[in-house]
C-alpha cells in the first residue's frame, strides 16, 4: 500500500491541476479536432446505446494531456495512435459483459478493446462507430459507482463527465 503512495500523490495533484473546463478542453482539442460539436455527436451516439441511469466518463491522456505511463503527449507515436478510454459507470451497464469480461464479475469489467474484442458483443457496433468518428482506438469499460469513485475521488484519477449518472439506480 505504501508504494501506491507517490502515484496517488501525482494523481491527485494532476486532477487538482485541471478545471472540469480544462478537461473539458483537452478532449475537445485533442481528440475531437477543435470540434465541441464532434463531441457532443459522440455522446449522443453513446446515449442512444446505453440503459437508462448510467454515468459515462472519459479517463486518460485525452483528458490530462499525456500518458500516465511515461508522461508523453497524447498522439506522441503520430496521429490518431492514443486511445480513448471511455468509462460506462452503473449496474445496469455491465450486463453488456460476458463473465469472462470482468477483473471483478459484475464489479468491474475488462475494457472492451481490441485485446478482448469479444467480452461484450452488443457493444461492439458502438464501438465501431466510436471509432470511426475520432478515427482512434476506443476502449470501453464498465464499472459500479463505488469503483469509479473510489478510482477517481480516493485515488485521484483525472476524468471527464460526459453523462451524468442519477444518485439513485
Amino acid at each position: 500500500m505504501f508504494a501506491l503512495l507517490p502515484l496517488v500523490d501525482q494523481q491527485a495533484a494532476t486532477e487538482q491541476e485541471l478545471t472540469e473546463a480544462e478537461k473539458r478542453d483537452n478532449v475537445v482539442r485533442l481528440a475531437f479536432d477543435n470540434d465541441p460539436a464532434k463531441l457532443d455527436q459522440f455522446v449522443q451516439l453513446i446515449k442512444d446505446v446505453i440503459p437508462e441511469k448510467t454515468g459515462v466518463v472519459l479517463r486518460g491522456s485525452a483528458v490530462t494531456g499525456f500518458r500516465w505511463k511515461d508522461k508523453a503527449p497524447f498522439d506522441a507515436d503520430g496521429p490518431g495512435t492514443s486511445d480513448l478510454d471511455l468509462t460506462l459507470v452503473g449496474s445496469r451497464v455491465l450486463e453488456f459483459y460476458k463473465i469472462t469480461g470482468f477483473f471483478v464479475p459484475g464489479v468491474h469489467s475488462r475494457p472492451l478493446s481490441d485485446e478482448d474484442p469479444g467480452i461484450a458483443p452488443d457493444l461492439v457496433p458502438l464501438r465501431e462507430r466510436l471509432m470511426a468518428m475520432v478515427r482512434r482506438p476506443v476502449n470501453i469499460q464498465g464499472t459500479r459507482d463505488f469503483v469509479m469513485y473510489l478510482r477517481g475521488e480516493l485515488i485521484g484519477q483525472p476524468y471527464l463527465t460526459l453523462v451524468e449518472k442519477p444518485d439513485l439506480e
